[in-house]
């Protein structure tokens, strides 16, 4: 079946990616280590002009939930399947924000600050692995209000499965709340990801309030393991880890909970019913990868395009395997015109 309009929607933060390959030395500078993603202090503020001045630098909308909208978009080849809410600047990469969403199908609904430039993300590339600093700018001040407008709401109501990425915790989990409440009360399916090692370290708490609503949680191995470690499980294990996941307490009216945690070139492991299971990756030679940047994403999109169709668990990691494959031969989270996926 084609997937109906508005079927699925997406909150985050907004943010245009600095990408450029840079060195160890770099990294040493900036105090910044390859597979984490965090939030920018004063001492990374500097980093964005010497990205910017970069000959291979590349500017790429980003931000991690409109990643995998755009994605799932592409996938689903259905004009309008998605819409997205956050918040941007009005500047020239706010505009380009606007134009990218357009161009890639997704009705965006942003909420328009004018006290805060556009945010950021500097990707910082060694040997194709990715380095995150994101620096939310405007991405911080969205409001709940904007969301209660008739306009943004009815993109709630419209929507069948909701997707928020862990990192919006950290700017409006009022906005989530009033989400994950809506979805709960009217039978809706609401996805989330751990999304960073620091969100679940950090905000712990945000997190915890919001996990009795989530029927389906993603993450990463790292994630997993800091998740675990934060509430004292003692394992490193993650099919462990994933199947204690999906067993934490769920609010009224939720059935179930599945963790999909994907493990970079190793299987993703998903945990439903007491159960795990494995599913292997498409495994990419060295001197294919390009970056890894968007991968995450990109999987969560790819399986997200296969849900919201009604398509089993198998199809999803399916799907989400070969998204994250087209993603991480280019630069960015970027795809070539159509999907060749069956």
């Amino acid at each position: 079946m084609a997937a109906s309009e508005g079927v699925l929607l997406g909150m985050g933060n907004p943010l245009l990616d600095i990408s450029a390959v840079v060195d160890d030395a770099f990294l040493t500078k900036y105090d910044i280590k390859l597979n984490n993603a965090i939030l920018a202090e004063e001492k990374h503020l500097p980093m964005y002009d010497e990205l910017a001045s970069k000959s291979n630098v590349e500017y790429i909308a980003g931000g991690a939930t409109q990643n995998s909208i755009r994605v799932a978009q592409w996938m689903l080849q259905t004009p309008g399947a998605t819409s997205y809410m956050g918040c941007i600047g009005k500047d020239k990469f706010g505009e380009e924000m606007k134009k990218n969403a357009q161009a890639a199908g997704v009705t965006a609904h942003y909420y328009e600050d004018d006290t805060a430039p556009t945010g950021t993300c500097a990707v910082c590339v060694v040997g194709g692995e990715r380095s995150l600093i994101a620096n939310l700018s405007a991405a911080n001040c969205y409001k709940s209000e904007h969301l209660k407008r008739p306009e943004n709401w009815a993109l709630v109501e419209k929507a069948k499965y909701i997707y928020i990425a862990g990192f919006f915790l950290t700017v409006s989990p009022e906005s989530i709340q009033l989400v994950a409440e809506h979805a709960a009360a009217n039978n809706k399916v609401f996805l989330m990801n751990l999304s960073a090692p620091f969100i679940c370290e950090f905000f712990r708490d945000a997190q915890e309030k919001v996990l009795p609503y989530v029927d389906y949680i993603f993450g990463n191995e790292t994630e997993a393991k800091i998740f675990a470690k934060v509430r004292g499980w003692e394992t490193e294990n993650i099919e462990e880890i994933a199947l204690k996941i999906s067993q934490l307490p769920l609010a009224s009216g939720k059935q179930k909970r599945i963790a999909v945690i994907t493990q970079g070139a190793d299987p993703v492991v998903v945990a439903e019913d007491g159960k795990v299971k494995t599913f292997p990756v498409i495994l990419l030679p060295k001197e294919k990868l390009v970056d890894t940047n968007g991968a995450g994403d990109a999987f969560v999109g790819g399986f997200l395009s296969q849900l919201v169709q009604g398509k089993s668990i198998e199809d999803c990691v399916r799907a989400g395997c070969y998204a994250a494959n087209v993603i991480i031969h280019r630069s960015g989270c970027t795809y070539p015109e159509k999907p060749d996926f069956n």
